[in-house]
């Protein structure tokens, strides 16, 4: 009796394939309701800009995140994750895959120039992916951008700048498009992203405003944009008391 509870536990305690899946962003899926970051990357969040082979801005969090879609499409996705993230408790930290593709999707990403190897989590699993990825300039290394980590803390002043677009002598006229003071609204993505502190309270970092929210209008400077209430619950924002 005891061998069965125990077969039970593991059948029902190892990640199965699941069929209802959402690509909230660039590295990061929703799995029957659980929010899954990628580990060892970090793709553009929705609402950063990059510069494109022209100098243009240049919306790569949202291509990043519909590359992603694209490649999901309606496949079943597994994700390993037995870590919770520090950032945001209830999001756990996995390896996903696509039934049938040998290939992760966090090294897809990295491979295909749509995300970042980054360390010490990736322990260089990665790494021989990102280069091909620079030296066949292929994602975001065609044009000019900001490493996604540094861009979430607005790191505007020492953030690196990577790709084959990053024109020298113009750094400081790059990171002012790339960091502005007000991020610009993508588009479709009207959700109000707000840090407070006050959120921690309930487990969250910030708290998010929809436009039938009373305190939508007066969210004058927002930290973030969200195209989705799921995809600003999944990076930890819970919604304003106020909707």
């Amino acid at each position: 009796m005891r061998a069965l509870i125990t077969a039970i536990f593991f059948v029902s305690a190892s990640p199965s394939w699941a069929t209802e899946v959402t690509v909230t962003d660039g590295d990061t899926l929703v799995l029957n309701g659980t929010p899954h970051k990628l580990d060892g990357i970090y793709a553009p969040k929705t609402d950063q800009v990059c510069l494109n082979e022209t100098g243009a801005v240049w919306m790569c969090g949202i291509e990043a995140r519909d590359n992603l879609k694209e490649f999901v499409g309606k496949r079943d996705v597994r994700c390993d994750g037995k870590r919770y993230d520090t950032v945001y408790r209830n999001r756990r930290l996995s390896v996903c895959r696509i039934e049938g593709e040998a290939t992760s999707l966090n090294q897809w990403l990295v491979r295909e120039g749509w995300a970042l190897n980054v360390e010490p989590t990736a322990k260089a699993r990665f790494k021989a992916d990102q280069d091909e990825a620079r030296e066949k300039g292929r994602g975001l290394w065609k044009g000019c951008f900001s490493p996604p980590q540094s861009a979430r803390r607005s790191n505007k002043s020492t953030s690196a700048l990577l790709g084959a677009a990053c024109a020298k002598g113009k750094v400081g006229e790059i990171r002012d498009m790339l960091f502005p003071d007000i991020p610009a609204m993508p588009p479709g993505c009207s959700i109000k992203g707000k840090f407070a502190a006050r959120a921690n309270f309930t487990g969250h970092r910030g708290i998010y405003h929809l436009e039938s929210c009373r305190s939508y209008g007066r969210t004058k400077r927002p930290d973030r944009w969200f195209c989705s209430e799921g995809e600003a619950q999944a990076d930890g924002f819970r919604k304003a008391f106020t909707c």
